[in-house]
């Protein structure tokens, strides 16, 4: 790509960063994203068809990254024999919101594009799919501790869903704040210590 391309691109860009994060992807104007660039209509289609298209172009890596990093962590908790599942219970999850705190920081400007003006595009549900991941994980977890021998008490379902959804909510207003990153990293690990303890108290587990 020639270089007078790349800094049309890149204005397109810098432009659509500003308008979606001050007017949200259903009230953003791709005219308005147009002037701000300084580039025509006809410019701008020949890098994306459409608004969709260039809010993807915006959002569409970390949002994969984020929910990449999250499936993978689920699915090396499962991968693990069942009786070392109780001891490696924090570690994992710990290591993956770690992961997802460092690069929401590096991608800042990205990720509250996603937590906070994606509604209408197919980013705005990354939360709620994250708590489905992780609601199927607990439940699969539950099911590990019945053939250990160690089954929890019966869990609510409506309980499950919102302690799960409190917990992601609670974690991305971190980023969606922009506390400082050092005082995120330290809240994260109370947050791991609050709801690990709970997870356990409601499960039976505690020693």
């Amino acid at each position: 790509m020639k270089e007078q391309e790349q800094t049309t691109l890149e204005r397109i860009r810098r432009a659509a960063m500003k308008e979606f994060r001050e007017k949200d992807f259903l009230s953003a104007s791709l005219r308005n994203i147009v002037k701000t660039a300084g580039v025509t209509t006809g410019a701008f289609y020949g890098y994306f068809d459409s608004k969709e298209a260039l809010f993807e172009s915006l959002a569409g890596e970390a949002y994969d990254y984020l929910m990449g990093s999250f499936t993978a962590a689920q699915e090396e908790f499962a991968a693990l024999p069942a009786a070392q599942q109780p001891q490696e219970l924090g570690s994992v999850s710990g290591a993956c919101m770690e992961e997802i705190l460092r690069y929401s920081y590096e991608h800042l400007e990205e990720v509250k594009l996603i937590l906070c003006h994606s509604e209408g595009t197919r980013f705005s549900r990354m939360i709620d799919e994250m708590v489905e991941i992780e609601r199927q994980g607990t439940d699969k977890y539950l099911e590990v501790l019945k053939k250990l021998g160690r089954p929890a008490p019966p869990i609510d379902e409506h309980l499950e869903h919102m302690l799960i959804t409190g917990m992601f909510h609670t974690f991305f207003e971190m980023m969606i704040h922009e506390m400082p990153y050092e005082n995120a990293k330290h809240y994260l690990q109370e947050m791991r210590d609050f709801y690990t303890a709970g997870w356990m108290k409601i499960m039976g587990q505690q020693q």
